[in-house]
């Protein structure tokens, strides 16, 4: 159980981020959220990509495809509200709804349009929400989406969902177990890993330090299927972006099956399964993943 904790750990800052641009705060507001600023790292030049991570990661988590990325593109990278260097209000506001629409804010106060926008896990469902958000207000703002083992329907939680959203389990949890402990088990237990450098183990720990992030975590835990996930899922058939999924055979805590049902879905959806990985394709796999993602974006 530890280490289903720990993977949930993960850095804002320490190591090497993959950014070669400039790193700032934008201020953002929707409707009963903010205003509140999101952190973001930029890289590269060209049409714009957003990068949105999994619950308890930041823009650390795309370290090792932001080069590849930036090449040809504007790569905007950004911590949600709630991680990494992001604001983290404690204002009960953590569904993928309430995310969608911070990010949907950020692009519009960006004067960002034709985006595409990369989710992984968390992320993806966060991607999906905003998708079907700014299609109804601001046709054109989202070019293209890339999904990768994303959150998509209700389904059966991981051990580590369990235990956070447990309402005794969950804050004791976080608040006896040290975060360099947790991030050393998430290092040397995750297969994925193969070792676990000094430094990593200090970046992956860092953002549960801060301020709110341990409060947050928790909150995005328990609200992380909104209550009105059933209509939601509903308009996924509405989403006429092209799409690319990526997903991991041996994922086990989104199965395969989520994507397959995505790519029946969603109207224009292509799906690619990468055998070896598990879960963070982009950890595990980061040349094969960053591979697909130039190709879709070369071809559409």
């Amino acid at each position: 159980m530890l280490a289903a904790v720990a993977l949930l750990a993960q850095p804002s800052a320490g190591g090497e981020s993959g950014r070669s641009g400039p790193a700032y705060h934008v201020a953002v507001a929707a409707r009963g959220q903010g205003p509140l600023n999101l952190y973001v790292e930029e890289s590269g030049h060209g049409e714009p990509i957003v990068l949105l991570h999994g619950i308890g990661a930041s823009t650390y988590e795309w370290r090792l495809i932001v080069p590849a990325l930036a090449r040809r593109h504007r790569v905007l990278n950004l911590d949600l509200k709630g991680f990494g260097r992001s604001d983290k209000p404690d204002d009960g506001r953590y569904s993928p709804i309430d995310q969608g629409a911070l990010v949907k804010a950020f692009l519009v106060r960006q004067g960002l349009t034709q985006v595409t926008l990369i989710g992984h896990s968390l992320g993806g469902g966060i991607a999906l929400a905003t998708t079907i958000d700014a299609n109804r207000t601001h046709p054109g703002l989202i070019r293209r989406l890339v999904l990768i083992d994303s959150a998509a329907y209700p389904q059966q939680f991981s051990d580590s969902l369990k235990v956070l959203r447990d309402p005794v389990l969950g804050p004791l949890s976080l608040a006896i177990l040290p975060p360099e402990f947790i991030a050393m088990l998430a290092l040397t237990d995750d297969s994925s890993v193969k070792s676990a450098a000094p430094e990593d183990i200090l970046s992956y720990a860092q953002p549960l330090y801060s301020a709110g992030a341990k409060d947050a975590l928790l909150a995005t835990a328990r609200q992380i299927n909104p209550l009105n996930s059933d209509r939601l899922t509903q308009l996924y058939r509405t989403i006429r972006q092209q799409t690319l999924l990526i997903w991991c055979r041996k994922d086990d805590v989104v199965p395969l099956s989520v994507g397959e049902r995505l790519a029946r879905n969603l109207p224009h959806a292509q799906l690619h399964v990468l055998e070896t990985c598990s879960h963070v394709p982009i950890e595990e796999e980061p040349k094969a993943t960053a591979r697909l993602i130039t190709r879709f974006l070369a071809r559409h």
